[in-house]
C-alpha cells in the first residue's frame, strides 16, 4: 500500500494535513492547526512514519532503497547528472512533482527497487516549498536519501542559454505573475530565491567551469558515499575564474612562489615532478601546507559530528595550474587514511 500527503488551509488561515492511501483510506489531522504549511507537512511526515511502523514495514525494507535527488538552477547540468545516474543503474524520473515523492518512493520500495534518482526543479508543479520537510521526513524514517544541488554563476548561465537559444523555463510563470515579460537575468534570480531553502542545507556543486565529463565523475563519486560517511574533497581552482560556490573551506595560496615565471615549468602542472621539486624547495610552501593541514585535522571531526556527508576544501591560485594543484596533492597524501577521499582539479579537466 502506498500513501501521499496533502495539506490544506481552512477559513481561519490555519493549515491541516491528510494522508491518503491507494485504497482511499484517509487519516486526518485533528490538532488545532498550524500557522505555516511547512509545519503541517512536517507533522504529516511524522504521522506517516508512525503509520508505516504500525504496518510493520521493517527497517530492512527502507535500508534497501537508496534515493538520490538532483535539484538546482536550470541550465546547471541536471540532465547530465541524471544520465550519469542512469548509467549507474539508478531508476530515474525527471521533473517529478513534489507532491508525488512519497508515492513514488513507496511504489519503488514495493517493487523491490534498490536505487532511484529523482530530478526536481523550479518547474515542478506546486509544493516546492514543502521539499525540505519531505526530505527531512524521509530521512527520519531511515531512508538513505542524498540531495545534490547544482548551480552555476550568472555569466555561465547566460552563455549557456544564449548558445541553446532556449527561454528560461520560468519565463511564462513570471510573466503571468508580474504582467510583463521578464529578462533572463530576472528569471535566474527568481529561481535562485525559490530554491534557496534547499541550497542552504544540501550538498552544492558549482558547475560554472566544469566539463560534462567532470560533472559526471563528481556525481559518480557522490553516489558512492554511504550514510554516516563524510566525503572529504580537496579541489584546486583558479581565482581568475572565481571561487567555487560549493566550497566549504577556501584557502588562498597565491602568496607562494609561482612556477609560472619559469619558462620550462610554465606548460606543466603541480602534479609534474619538476614543478613539485621546485615548490618543495621553499620553506613558505611547507609552512602553509602544514598550517592548512593542522586546521583541517582539528576541525574535520567537528564537521563529521555535525552529520555532514561532505566537506569540500578548495585551494586557489591565480590560474589553478601549479601551486593550488601541488598543495591539493600534498594535502591528499596527508589525509589518505580518511575514507572516502576525493581529489579534483577544476581548471585541469584532464587531471
Amino acid at each position: 500500500m502506498s500513501y501521499h500527503i496533502s495539506t490544506h488551509q481552512n477559513a481561519t488561515g490555519l493549515w491541516h494535513w491528510s494522508i491518503y492511501s491507494d485504497e482511499d483510506l484517509c487519516q486526518t489531522d485533528s490538532s488545532p492547526g498550524f500557522q505555516h504549511q511547512e509545519a503541517a507537512h512536517e507533522a504529516a511526515s511524522q504521522a506517516l512514519q508512525t503509520l508505516l511502523a504500525e504496518e510493520q514495514i521493517t527497517a530492512q525494507n527502507i535500508d534497501d532503497l537508496s534515493v538520490i535527488l538532483i535539484t538546482g538552477i536550470s541550465g546547471s547540468g541536471k540532465s547530465v547528472a541524471l544520465r550519469q545516474l542512469e548509467d549507474l543503474n539508478y531508476n530515474c524520473v525527471d521533473n517529478l512533482p513534489v507532491a508525488l515523492i512519497h508515492d513514488y518512493v513507496a511504489s519503488a520500495r514495493e517493487e523491490g527497487l534498490t536505487r532511484i534518482a529523482l530530478a526536481i526543479d523550479a518547474r515542478a508543479p506546486g509544493g516546492l516549498e514543502n521539499l525540505p520537510s519531505i526530505i527531512s521526513g524521509l530521512r527520519a524514517m531511515g531512508m538513505k536519501i542524498q540531495v545534490i544541488f547544482l548551480e552555476s554563476n550568472n555569466e555561465t548561465l547566460l552563455h549557456r542559454y544564449s548558445e541553446s537559444r532556449r527561454n528560461h523555463p520560468l519565463t511564462q510563470r513570471i510573466e503571468q505573475e508580474k504582467g510583463s515579460y521578464p529578462s533572463l537575468e530576472e528569471c535566474i534570480q527568481y529561481e535562485r530565491e525559490i530554491l534557496s531553502p534547499i541550497r542552504d542545507t544540501e550538498h552544492v556543486i558549482d558547475t560554472s567551469d566544469l566539463t560534462p565529463s567532470q560533472l559526471r565523475a563528481w556525481v559518480k563519486d557522490l553516489s558512492a558515499v554511504e550514510p554516516g560517511e563524510t566525503l572529504l574533497t580537496f579541489e584546486s581552482f583558479a581565482f581568475k575564474k572565481g571561487v567555487p560556490s560549493s566550497a566549504d573551506l577556501v584557502f588562498d595560496v597565491r602568496c607562494l612562489p609561482n612556477p609560472h615565471y619559469d619558462a620550462e615549468l610554465r606548460p606543466l602542472t603541480g602534479r609534474d615532478e619538476a614543478v613539485a621539486q621546485w615548490l618543495s624547495e621553499f620553506d613558505s610552501v611547507h609552512e602553509l601546507i602544514n598550517d592548512i593541514s593542522a586546521y583541517i585535522a582539528k576541525w574535520l571531526p567537528r564537521y563529521m559530528q555535525d552529520t555532514r556527508s561532505y566537506l569540500t576544501v578548495a585551494i586557489g591560485c591565480t590560474g589553478g595550474q601549479h601551486r593550488s594543484v601541488y598543495v591539493v596533492e600534498e594535502l591528499a597524501k596527508r589525509f589518505r587514511s580518511h575514507r572516502p577521499l576525493r581529489v579534483r582539479h577544476r581548471a585541469q579537466a584532464h587531471l
